[in-house]
């Protein structure tokens, strides 16, 4: 690999911490704009809708008329985004007053944007780079979003705690140093040329390929089987299995992140055969789930929760390295249907978990069971609708058999067509 690509694919890295940031850095200092500006829960849950929509729209966009847009450019322009909405997100309280939520949103729709861009253009442009083994780069990339995670939570946790809420605007702005850096990394870098559709009718014409939907459920249920753990374990920690916030977060929630990371980290150094990666993913974190959710243990429960992302960690990146290389003629297209799905599978399987734990806990029936095992209404409502994460993980599981069973016939396929598949 070359000086050029060399830089490429460092500034490819940062600009996935930075959508660590982005991603992670808002639903931390929710407690804070409540606190310092009246701002209320359902307003506050409006940017995290905000946060997704925009990036679904991105996704969806990218899928048909990627072929409009300088990738290059389009490329170069994501870190700048990122560091925009995070700058005016920061100012929102100068330049807006008293209404500080409309700053808010409209930082978080600018670096949603970017971070819907990021998904669908990112992966690509590594996989693009020069490599006796793209499968592991890709895992790489992934991998370095996940400690992302792990050093931004701590950072602004500790931050906030040692110098108090109202410097939240100061946090901010110093994480937008990450996408600057990745802005000037993208200066001058030669990108490499990435696939696009001719027209509209190339886009849907790739659409009726079976592989391309069958890889769509995959990274769907890899998406809601990932997020249902990462957007509720702190909760459930706290909440279902009566541990205290802070052990929980930091013995649950942040080994989660961990664990998330090391099993890209690992796949990325000595991985192959992701199919079967997938399968084992799957079963493990069925299994996890299930353990979380019915032990009568609260460490057994916490210990499950953390190793869930051990298990999950490759159900996303693994399903785009499935996609782009069943569909290896789909390109910049290919990616974006994948973020599309990934992401709408990150929403509906923590928004049905919620959704259940209210309507549980309301029913009388749940009640009077939950005081015969000694649990209120909210523990036990929340232990089953945690199971939601084990029917993610169990089709999962069939969809990537199914997989696993169609790789044979696959591989043939492509060697007939003159092509080698590892």
């Amino acid at each position: 690999m070359n000086k050029n690509d060399r830089r490429v694919k460092y500034a490819c890295y940062t600009t996935n911490i930075a959508m660590s940031v982005v991603s992670n850095l808002a639903p931390i200092l929710f407690i804070t704009f409540r606190d310092l500006y009246g701002i209320s829960y359902t307003l506050l849950g409006l940017l995290v809708l905000i946060n997704f929509c925009t990036q679904l729209f991105v996704d969806l966009f990218l899928s048909f008329f990627s072929h409009r847009l300088n990738i290059a450019r389009t490329v170069k322009l994501i870190p700048l985004l990122t560091l925009l909405g995070l700058v005016i997100f920061a100012l929102a309280p100068f330049v807006f007053g008293e209404a500080v939520f409309v700053g808010l949103v409209i930082g978080t729709v600018i670096y949603s944007a970017s971070g819907g861009l990021a998904e669908v253009l990112i992966s690509p442009v590594i996989a693009a780079l020069p490599s006796d083994n793209p499968e592991r780069e890709l895992s790489k990339l992934h991998s370095v979003y996940a400690w992302g995670v792990v050093g931004v939570v701590p950072v602004a946790t500790l931050s906030l705690l040692a110098f108090g809420n109202e410097i939240w605007y100061f946090l901010t702005i110093g994480f937008a140093l990450i996408p600057l850096l990745a802005s000037i990394l993208f200066m001058g870098a030669r990108l490499p040329n990435l696939a696009t559709p001719e027209r509209v009718t190339g886009a849907l014409k790739l659409m009726k390929s079976p592989a391309l939907w069958l890889c769509l459920v995959a990274i769907f249920l890899g998406g809601a089987t990932e997020c249902t753990m990462a957007q509720w374990g702190s909760g459930y920690i706290e909440a279902a299995l009566g541990i205290p916030k802070v052990w929980g977060d930091l013995l649950g929630v942040a080994v989660f992140y961990v664990m998330l990371a090391t099993g890209r980290t690992l796949f990325g150094k000595y991985g192959k055969r992701i199919e079967g990666i997938l399968l084992v993913g799957a079963i493990g974190a069925f299994l996890c789930y299930t353990v979380a959710a019915i032990s009568p243990l609260p460490i057994l429960g916490l210990v499950a929760c953390a190793l869930t992302g051990l298990c999950v960690s490759m159900l996303w990146p693994g399903s785009l390295i499935v996609g782009s290389e069943r569909v290896p003629a789909g390109g910049v297209f290919v990616y974006a249907m994948m973020a599309a799905g990934g992401d709408l599978g990150a929403s509906v399987g923590p928004q049905l978990v919620g959704a259940l734990t209210d309507r549980l806990s309301a029913n009388g029936r749940v009640a009077a069971f939950a005081s015969e095992l000694g649990l209120t209404a909210e523990q036990l409502g929340m232990r089953l609708s945690m199971l939601t994460g084990s029917a993610f993980a169990l089709l999962a599981t069939a969809v990537y058999i199914y997989i696993l069973i169609s790789r044979k016939k696959y591989s043939s396929s492509m060697q007939t067509e003159g092509l080698t598949v590892d």
